[in-house]
């Protein structure tokens, strides 16, 4: 077979991900703060965009005229609602300087004064700052305060003490060992130096800070309850490993107790805290702010976009005359020109994106208004797929839709992926949705017998009994998502 080079022409359909279509894909993919983040930026690097004041806005609405021409036919409506194709060269300014052109952006007064200012975050402290303040009010020596910073520094963020990776200790030697000499080479001090810095750390807030390992954990916080003398203390210090097994019974032969006492003292060991340093978080709490408002209005809910605090964008008119008067081939036409064009192309892909996400929440509204008025236990099942027929479009848009936004509902605030799920089968043919299962079986091991607590089978066998189609390793999946440990776990004496 001969090889050779050569030329040849060829027509091939590909897909062209132009500049306008990568600034759709960005901005549907944002949610309402980070939408918010990215046009302030927009603001600040492009010179056509200007935000619409609110005092200017109701202006402009003042001096408007009181009578407007209304279109004639249907048909001439529609041509206005059309976007108008415009020339490189050939520009209608009023379309974007007047009234914004961001019209469809309804703005809400701020309810009270607080809206009018931007909130600022207190300021949170690390776990270390937290217990090194502490510990340089409890000690005053100075080699033992540097040996507690040293110890504090290796906490990690459960609040455990972490063993050291040093191999120059002893063989054999324990984690503690190695650690413990590790700080008195680096820190100069000496071993009782260490274990006194050990003992104040531990004494420290929250109580079980310090400890290296669960079992001394569970300990200290005993000791900090003045438990130290108590039932739960010798089942922590002497039956730990019945205890993680829940062994009652050999607990309670073992320490000559009956199994009523080891019930008691297993629930008030339930009560402390395994991560005693997640307490003290330096992140804060991080609250949802939703993007999506559904309220009843009637015997309909109604979809509103949150996004009263997007800044309201219009063209510039300050560069009209600059376009106007420039040469046809200078620079600063050019430049206008493309800053122009980017900033039309933003405002349209803003106007498209609130369309869209509304148009997705109300298809969902309308496939989960079961859920909206009588409870989880009605959300049906719902794809992607679902929603994009529906709504005429691709089933990668309603998922760029629904992605990292969230939606107040009458039922409370919830993730747009929350309304989509798969199905189980019921015995008549019908569809529930798989949270809807899970919410089932929530409810049966809550009313379930604890000496006699169900089992995966037993769930699944009661499932059946209400028409649900459902495997036992499905229930013991959907059990694991939600957290509940199994049945021999739950049993209570």
């Amino acid at each position: 077979m001969e090889m050779k080079h050569g030329l040849h022409l060829a027509q091939k359909p590909t897909l062209i991900m132009t500049q306008r279509l990568q600034m759709a894909l960005k901005l549907l993919v944002l949610n309402t703060l980070e939408l918010q983040l990215h046009l302030k930026q927009e603001l600040m690097t492009n010179p056509m965009l200007e935000e619409v004041d609110d005092v200017v806005e109701q202006e402009d609405i003042a001096e408007a005229p009181e009578e407007r021409e209304e279109p004639e036919t249907p048909e001439q409506a529609k041509e206005e609602e059309e976007p108008k194709k415009e020339s490189e060269e050939e520009f209608d300014w009023s379309d974007f300087y007047q009234d914004g052109s961001d019209a469809a952006h309804e703005r809400s007064e701020p309810q009270n004064d607080e809206d009018r200012y931007e909130r600022v975050p207190v300021t949170q402290i690390s776990l270390q700052e937290h217990l090194i303040s502490q510990f340089r009010l409890a000690v005053d020596d100075a080699d033992t305060v540097r040996a507690g910073e040293y110890l504090i520094g290796l906490l990690d963020d459960r609040g455990y003490l972490m063993a050291s990776d040093d191999d120059s200790g002893a063989e054999g030697s324990d984690p503690w060992s190695r650690t413990r000499d590790l700080v008195v080479r680096e820190a100069g001090v000496t071993i009782e130096t260490v274990e006194k810095a050990l003992r104040v750390v531990q004494s420290l807030d929250p109580p079980g800070i310090g400890a290296r390992s669960l079992q001394e954990c569970l300990l200290i916080q005993l000791r900090a309850r003045d438990l130290s003398e108590s039932l739960s203390a010798r089942i922590v210090a002497e039956r730990f490993d019945d205890l993680k097994a829940r062994r009652y019974q050999d607990i309670a032969r073992a320490l000559k107790v009956t199994p009523e006492q080891v019930q008691a003292a297993v629930d008030c060991i339930a009560t402390l805290n395994p991560s005693p340093g997640g307490l003290i978080s330096a992140e804060g709490v991080k609250y949802v702010y939703p993007d999506l408002i559904v309220d009843r209005v009637g015997d309909d809910y109604e979809v509103f976009l949150n996004d009263k605090n997007v800044p309201r964008l219009r063209i510039s008119p300050t560069y009209e005359r600059v376009l106007r008067n420039s040469p046809s081939n200078d620079k600063t036409r050019e430049y206008v020109q493309t800053k122009l064009n980017s900033a039309k192309w933003l405002i349209q892909t803003i106007e498209q994106r609130r369309r869209t996400m509304v148009k997705v929440m109300r298809c969902i509204v309308k496939e989960q208004r079961d859920f909206l008025e009588k409870g989880i236990r009605f959300l049906k099942p719902l794809t992607l797929q679902q929603v994009a027929s529906q709504i005429d479009m691709h089933e990668s848009t309603v998922s760029r839709v629904t992605r990292s936004k969230y939606v107040q509902t009458p039922r409370g605030v919830f993730e747009l992926k929350f309304f989509f799920s798969s199905g189980i089968e019921m015995e008549d043919g019908d569809e529930i949705s798989a949270r809807s299962a899970k919410d089932i079986i929530q409810q049966l091991i809550d009313q379930e017998d604890k000496q006699e607590p169900l089992s995966d089978q037993r769930i699944a066998d009661l499932l059946h009994e209400r028409g649900l189609r459902i495997a036992r390793r499905t229930v013991a999946k959907y059990r694991e998502q939600l957290g509940v440990p199994p049945a021999r776990y739950r049993k209570r004496l």
